[in-house]
């Protein structure tokens, strides 16, 4: 007899939190552990088609992938500048006139938000949202924040800008330029 009750209940309070791979796994994990039938009830449990699942154990089989991805290599789709190099320049033309900053550094600060140009950018014809964009094309940036370690609030605000970065993937050094 399949548990029903606890693969919802399992479903409920893990595999909805998972990513893509995870889901898949998981739901290929309760089939083998089922037995016998399951393929069907975790399908309309889980909501998952049932290929799906069947790829999923799949993947069990295989072991893991490389650290960081999801998908099996080639799997899914190609970057938006890949499939279409027009809407680089275009976004380019969109973000020149809100640029703040010196030009000739890396780093530059843009006065419009990330809806506001994708909004744009739909306008001009692009099947894009403001979530579309990512950080692959990272190339070195080199902030220098200097902060009065003395006073306990510029402190902690540094602190957060360093949490900021590092969630975005930079890397975080505190030596200063001259001892490099």
């Amino acid at each position: 007899m399949i548990d029903t009750d606890g693969i919802r209940q399992r479903w409920e309070a893990v595999g909805v939190k998972l990513d893509e791979r995870g889901r898949r796994l998981f739901a290929a994990g309760e089939v083998q552990a089922a037995g016998y039938g399951a393929l069907a009830l975790v399908s309309a449990i889980t909501g998952i088609a049932r290929s799906t699942i069947n790829r999923g154990q799949d993947d069990l089989d295989e072991g893991p992938l490389p650290e960081g991805r999801i998908r099996r290599k080639g799997g899914g789709g190609k970057p938006l500048a890949e499939r279409d190099r027009t809407p680089v320049p275009d976004l380019k033309r969109l973000v020149e006139p809100a640029t703040l900053g010196d030009p000739m550094r890396p780093l530059i600060w843009v006065s419009k938000s990330l809806d506001k140009l994708a909004l744009a950018l739909k306008e001009m014809g692009y099947a894009i949202s403001a979530n579309t964009g990512e950080h692959h094309a990272k190339r070195e940036v080199i902030v220098y924040d200097y902060v009065d370690s003395g006073v306990a609030m510029l402190a902690r605000m540094a602190l957060k800008r360093q949490t900021g970065y590092r969630s975005l993937g930079y890397e975080i050094s505190t030596a200063s330029p001259a001892a490099k």
